[in-house]
């Protein structure tokens, strides 16, 4: 509604100013000739300028107006989700690892719908952080004190209470977020730690994201990098990976192919897909793996679409 008001403020102006302009076009003509020549006789009459002459600038000034209504339009598309303050999640608190593609997932819905939280970084060797909790994973979500646990049911539980009133449900946008979990994220580690340089790159930006002590941080970045590493080729064969790039190629396309040439899944703004597919990637984005995944698909302009969509993290620093 800002950004809608804001447009109609901008066609108030420019009409204003063009009034004043076309005004101001005709006025200092006659006031140079006074100064200028006073007591020369009035010029003769002189045929009047042809209507078309008058035509560019009035088109001129449509267009510029219906680009700048045409871009805040798309800004209003593209602008942040907000629930209602009545229905906006209290106290909420995020478990998580940084690096974490589940995580992410709930970020960016958090993010996204403006919803402020707190982070507690949980440190993966001791899990100290989360002994409270019988659930020993992450990421899990505590709302007012209720702990909420996986990441896709996390996302329904908040997207009931923010949308009450919501209740058909979408087949397309709910296939597309089971493909995230059962598919594309199996396409990550294979590709993040598929070779040794590229392990110790992924351990490197774990290891300073995450809750580590230092010892912890060097043994985090060369142990677990040599570990990943021998893991990720159990990980191909275990989902029948034979070119780690081209499979996570490949499941760029097919989700750029989804969008059917729609900005995103939910047509002009993004919904619990988008998000999904989003949150995954978000992690491996600016690693190796993730500027080859932009440099050869075509999902580069939809990330760079939810980037600016999702916005600055609406999480709280402590």
């Amino acid at each position: 509604m800002r950004s809608l008001r804001a447009a109609q403020t901008l066609a108030s102006r420019s009409l204003l100013l063009s009034a004043r302009a076309l005004h101001g076009a005709a006025s200092p003509s006659a006031a140079g000739a006074r100064l200028c020549a006073p007591a020369a006789p009035p010029p003769p009459p002189r045929s009047p300028a042809p209507p078309s002459r008058a035509a560019p600038a009035g088109v001129a000034g449509a267009v510029s107006f219906s680009l700048t209504f045409a871009t805040l339009a798309a800004a209003e598309a593209r602008a942040k989700e907000r629930p209602p303050t009545d229905l906006l999640p209290q106290n909420v608190v995020l478990y998580q690892y940084q690096a974490c593609p589940f995580c992410n997932k709930v970020r960016a819905f958090l993010d996204y719908h403006d919803i402020p939280y707190k982070v507690v970084e949980v440190n993966p060797l001791s899990k100290e952080e989360i002994k409270w909790s019988d659930y020993k994973k992450v990421p899990i979500l505590t709302v007012d004190g209720e702990q909420l646990v996986d990441s896709s049911d996390i996302i329904n539980v908040l997207q009931r209470r923010i949308n009450p009133d919501d209740e058909l449900t979408n087949e397309e946008e709910a296939k597309w977020r089971r493909w995230v979990d059962e598919h594309l994220v199996h396409m990550l580690s294979p590709n993040i730690y598929r070779t040794v340089s590229e392990a110790l790159e992924s351990f490197d930006y774990i290891s300073k994201q995450g809750n580590f002590s230092f010892t912890q941080r060097f043994a985090a970045k060369y142990v677990g990098a040599g570990a990943m590493y021998m893991i990720s080729k159990k990980l191909k064969k275990k989902y029948n990976i034979t070119d780690a790039r081209a499979s996570l190629y490949e499941a760029a396309n097919t989700w750029t192919e989804a969008l059917n040439g729609r900005d995103f899944l939910g047509g002009s703004k993004p919904n619990l897909a988008d998000l999904a597919v989003f949150g995954v990637l978000r992690p491996i984005r600016y690693l190796r793996a993730g500027k080859d995944m932009v440099e050869n698909t075509q999902i580069g302009e939809w990330y760079q679409r939810m980037e600016e969509a999702v916005g600055e993290p609406s999480r709280i620093e402590e």
